[in-house]
This record gives structure tokens, C-alpha cells and sequence, in this order.
């Protein structure tokens, strides 16, 4: 098999997992729902990652690392509650369409009975607290809000519900609920203003003589 045919059939794997994951759940997918949905001989995937789980993961992976990339872009011009919270609310959208979330509480639910996927999904979510910390702690650090909520507690707190509310919209087709939960925030966001401002640093005494 040469280089090229390689990667070609590499890239056809992790879509139709994806793809297969997204559609089918993962109690549906299998290598044999796999390589159908790859055109390909379902032994490939033991060839190239060596068991199905492998495969599911290198899809998240592809999922987040495109994910981040597009979230990362969008909070870049964030510098209220109020902004994270518009922006929050079109990659809640986004990620709905896009099907990410799907793919990352499937494996989440797959890892109840299955230990060996636990460890694997805590290593992957953890970029996302990072991401979710270094955001609010750019917007919100130093001031009584981030005193009272460290943006570390709040990524944490922030990641859970954002799981919570797409695995329950997967449960309930009707987001006329989420959606309001949406627009609760925004309504509550610019309440926070004083909250969010920074105190000011205190000046250092000068030196005694």
C-alpha cells in the first residue's frame, strides 16, 4: 500500500467513524458499520489503528482540533459577558449543526462501561477547560467576579452544563428550553458589569528614606 493510498484510506476511516458515530450512536458502530460507510475492507481499521476505539477517538480528535480552531477565532474579539455570551450562543448552535458534541458525548456515555475510554476522554476535554479558563480569564481576570468565581472553576462549571444542555437537547429535540437558557444569560450578562471591572492595582509605597 503505498504512501498516498495510506492516508487516503486513513482520512476515509475517521470520516465514516465520525459520520457512523454521529448517525448510529456508538452502540451502532462497529468496524464492519465503519468500513461500509468507508467503501473498505473493515481489517484496515485494525491495520491503521489498531481496534475501532482508536478510531472513534482520532475522529474526536479531528472534530476538536477543527472545533477549537473556529471557537478560537470566535472569542478572539470578546472582551465582555456579554460578548462570550453571544458568542457562546452561535458555537452552541454550530456545534448542534456540526454534530461535535454528539460525537463527545457518545464516547462520554460509551465510557461508563468501558474504563479503558475514561482516562482517554478526561485527557481530550481538558484542552477545553484550558481554553475556556484562559477566555474568562482574559475578559473577566482581576476583577470581583473572577475573585468571587476563578475562571478555572467557572471553565469547569461552564463545560459540564455546556455538555449537560446538548446531551439533554440530543434527549428532547425541542430547544425552545436551551434557547432560553441562552437568552436568560444574555439578559443577565449586562448586570455583570460592575462585577467584571477591574479593581485598580495598588500603588507601591515608595521606598522609606
Amino acid at each position: 500500500m503505498s504512501g498516498q493510498n495510506s492516508t487516503e484510506t486513513r482520512e476515509r476511516l475517521i470520516e465514516a467513524a465520525a459520520q457512523t458515530l454521529r448517525t448510529v450512536g456508538y452502540a451502532g458502530t462497529s468496524a464492519r458499520t465503519i468500513a461500509k460507510a468507508a467503501g473498505c475492507n473493515s481489517a484496515l481499521i485494525f491495520y491503521h489503528f489498531n481496534g475501532v476505539d482508536p478510531l472513534l477517538l482520532a475522529a474526536l480528535d479531528r472534530s476538536s482540533e477543527q472545533r477549537m480552531a473556529a471557537h478560537q477565532e470566535a472569542v478572539a474579539g470578546a472582551t465582555t459577558i456579554e460578548d462570550l455570551v453571544e458568542v457562546a450562543t452561535t458555537i452552541y448552535q454550530a456545534d448542534i449543526e456540526g454534530g461535535h458534541i454528539t460525537l463527545f458525548t457518545e464516547l462520554i456515555g460509551a465510557g461508563i462501561a468501558r474504563p479503558e475510554l475514561r482516562q482517554e476522554i478526561v485527557v481530550r476535554a481538558e484542552p477545553w477547560i484550558e481554553f475556556i479558563e484562559t477566555t474568562l480569564d482574559r475578559v473577566i481576570g482581576g476583577s470581583p467576579l473572577a475573585k468571587l468565581m476563578p475562571p478555572r472553576d467557572l471553565a469547569y462549571a461552564a463545560i459540564t452544563f455546556y455538555l449537560g444542555i446538548n446531551l439533554f437537547t440530543h434527549l428532547d429535540a425541542d430547544r425552545t428550553r436551551t434557547d432560553a437558557l441562552f437568552g436568560l444569560a444574555a439578559r443577565v450578562a449586562p448586570r455583570a458589569k460592575l462585577l467584571t471591572m477591574r479593581l485598580p492595582r495598588r500603588k507601591s509605597k515608595p521606598p522609606a528614606e
